[in-house]
């Protein structure tokens, strides 16, 4: 048993330091404080978050204990992992609301029995600055340098913060007063976590483990998944938009999702591979990817609902029963056709709608428009479509 729990907690994992650690501490037979932190930053988590997520799962499925850590004070220093500048620090209030979200999210995933949510402004909070100091003094700043990102923003004269020097200090802290087994976190985080490991053995504590996952690549399969690259896939994104999104990814990409979001076995996974090799049809499964993550963040109804409507809108050429609704004024001559794009949220900018233009990608009703230079005349209603998934239904007046 012992043997196929490592194997199944070991799959899609980066690196585990250390195998043999975590080995031992499966054998001891009893159930491991698996720890993972979540720094609020943002109100909602995409499908990137997840891939640690469903490892703790993983883990609750073998009978461990789940403690979900919501960064509540680290989200207020900012975690520098990464970054070449100086983060702003968010406001307590903009954390907690944040907060909120995350709770009903990750129950979509996790078992709420079986997890324990907890904040590290609860013991932060209550530290004194002489025990900050002291926390301070377990660490040197030559440590600290080796963090890849310090090292080069200190080599190239740029700003490094007190307080960022703390942040990986009180990830760490925190794994101590959760007395945590095992901590999961993103490849980028290895320092943060080893610091757990580190500061647990300064306080006599058996070393965590370390779990690092791979950061899932966004819809474009290069950058990784973010809200601000626009590539992403929300948890709380309408079941039309999850299987809409799933289906434009690449077939070498679905694999990947495969690997790292879906609860089938592996097994099975590379018996679709080698079918998909040898001729089967890529979109098959990937239809079987949308409807598993679909069924996860809504319900199995909802997976089928949106499998009919994708083939009805994108097979037979409908559109969406529901789209977003403007009314625009028109100038003397009418509303041009990049303004109008633009306004109506279907493009980015007036340049993005004329590009759309002339990749045909632009259509009136359901007809293909060339005509970059179109004026939309006034006392018109049309439907507007940019690509295969934007619709809007707008009026000139």
């Amino acid at each position: 048993m012992d043997k196929e729990a490592l194997e199944s907690l070991s799959r899609g994992t980066h690196e585990i330091l250390l195998t043999a650690d975590l080995e031992k501490k499966l054998q001891e037979g009893r159930p491991l404080r698996v720890k993972a932190g979540f720094d609020p930053t943002a109100p909602d988590l995409h499908l990137g978050h997840t891939v640690l997520i469903n490892k703790l799962k993983q883990f609750q499925d073998l009978g461990h204990q789940v403690l979900f850590l919501i960064g509540d004070f680290t989200g207020m220093i900012g975690d520098p992992t990464g970054k070449n500048v100086t983060r702003k620090p968010l406001t307590r209030e903009d954390v907690l609301e944040n907060a909120k979200t995350y709770q009903t999210q990750v129950f979509k995933i996790l078992d709420p029995e079986k997890t324990q949510i907890m904040f590290n402004s609860e013991w932060m909070g209550k530290m004194s600055a002489a025990d900050l100091i002291q926390l301070a003094a377990k660490s040197s700043v030559a440590r600290m340098l080796e963090r890849d990102d310090f090292t080069k923003r200190y080599k190239s004269g740029q700003s490094i913060a007190i307080h960022e020097f703390l942040y990986p200090l009180i990830q760490g802290y925190d794994s101590v007063v959760m007395k945590a087994d095992v901590e999961l976190g993103g490849t980028d985080q290895k320092f943060n976590l080893l610091m757990g490991r580190q500061l647990q053995e300064v306080y006599g504590q058996k070393p965590q483990v370390v779990m690092t996952m791979p950061i899932l690549e966004g819809l474009d399969g290069v950058q990784k998944m973010s809200k601000s690259l626009n590539n992403y896939i929300g948890v709380s994104d309408t079941p039309d938009d999850m299987f809409g999104k799933i289906m434009s990814i690449s077939d070498e990409l679905m694999w990947r999702y495969f690997e790292l979001l879906s609860f089938r076995p592996m097994t099975e996974i590379l018996q679709w591979k080698k079918a998909s090799e040898e001729g089967a049809n890529p979109r098959d499964y990937k239809v079987a990817l949308a409807q598993e993550i679909i069924a996860r963040f809504h319900d199995a109804a909802a997976a089928s609902k949106a499998l009919e409507s994708f083939e009805a809108r994108f097979q037979r050429g409908a559109m969406p029963e529901e789209m977003p609704e403007f009314t625009f004024k028109a100038e003397s001559e009418g509303y041009a056709i990049a303004n109008l794009l633009k306004d109506a949220g279907l493009t980015a900018s007036t340049s993005e709608a004329l590009r759309m233009i002339g990749q045909s990608a632009v259509k009136i009703d359901g007809e293909t428009i060339s005509d970059k230079k179109l004026i939309i005349p006034a006392s018109s209603t049309h439907v507007y479509q940019v690509g295969k998934r934007k619709f809007a239904r707008v009026t000139v007046a």
